[in-house]
């Protein structure tokens, strides 16, 4: 099965229509498990995330914002980190897997290159854009910074709560300079390149409708008669 591949300026809701295809698809892998068309046997499909929070990666490892331009190719953090996700995907990646990809994948280079890991074990690969005004994921990676910062802050009294006191863990923001780096380096997907086709496309302010559309269409071209290798 294919490789879902995200692609979204940073902070755009990303991981939040991840999450969103997670449970559309495992609901729709367990229907189609309960009509009958895999009573016996191994499931048919087994469904995978693969994502920085999932592998711990840091936000910091993209920030080329003080490294000039001629050498940010060689940059080794975000070379790491790249390996670290290629090998996580490879891993699970076959025709009876879905894995989706939750990041940024900013660079058409990388994109082509899981495009080529899913030809190769003859499985299609799409990709799902996250459309966001920039102003908005600007605003939002801003309050996850001041929220980190004010949690960081906390008191001797408010450490010494336990858990459930002090709530689940915040998501990690980008440096500023980190951010606007990446929203400049940004290349939008192009439905035009084998690559980045077919390309879904879904926006922050999608509702619950328009979503079901959108997955209903990405689950066709993955496992229904849309989908090709």
């Amino acid at each position: 099965m294919p490789l879902i591949i995200i692609s979204g300026l940073p902070t755009s809701g990303k991981s939040t229509r991840a999450r969103q295809l997670e449970a559309y698809l495992r609901a729709r892998i367990e229907g189609s498990e309960a009509s009958g068309t895999s009573a016996s046997g191994p499931p048919k499909y087994r469904l995978h995330v693969v994502s920085d929070d999932s592998l711990a990666i840091s936000r910091a490892v993209y920030d080329l914002s003080s490294v000039p331009a001629h050498a940010r190719s060689a940059n080794a953090s975000e070379k790491d980190a790249r390996a670290a996700i290629y090998g996580s995907v490879k891993r699970v990646l076959s025709d009876r897997d879905i894995v989706i990809l939750d990041g940024m994948n900013y660079i058409k280079g990388w994109r082509y290159q899981l495009h080529c890991e899913a030809k190769a074990v003859r499985t299609p690969s799409v990709v799902l854009q996250i459309g966001c005004d920039p102003e908005k994921a600007k605003g939002v990676n801003e309050e996850r910074l001041r929220r980190r910062a004010e949690q960081e802050g906390a008191t001797d009294e408010d450490e010494q709560k336990g858990p459930a006191e002090k709530g689940e863990a915040l998501p990690e923001g980008y440096a500023p300079a980190n951010w606007e780096n990446l929203v400049f380096r940004y290349e939008e997907p192009n439905p035009m390149t084998r690559w980045d086709s077919p390309l879904f496309a879904l926006v922050w302010d999608d509702g619950e409708e328009r979503t079901k559309q959108v997955f209903d269409q990405l689950w066709d071209a993955i496992a229904g008669k849309g989908a090709k290798s």
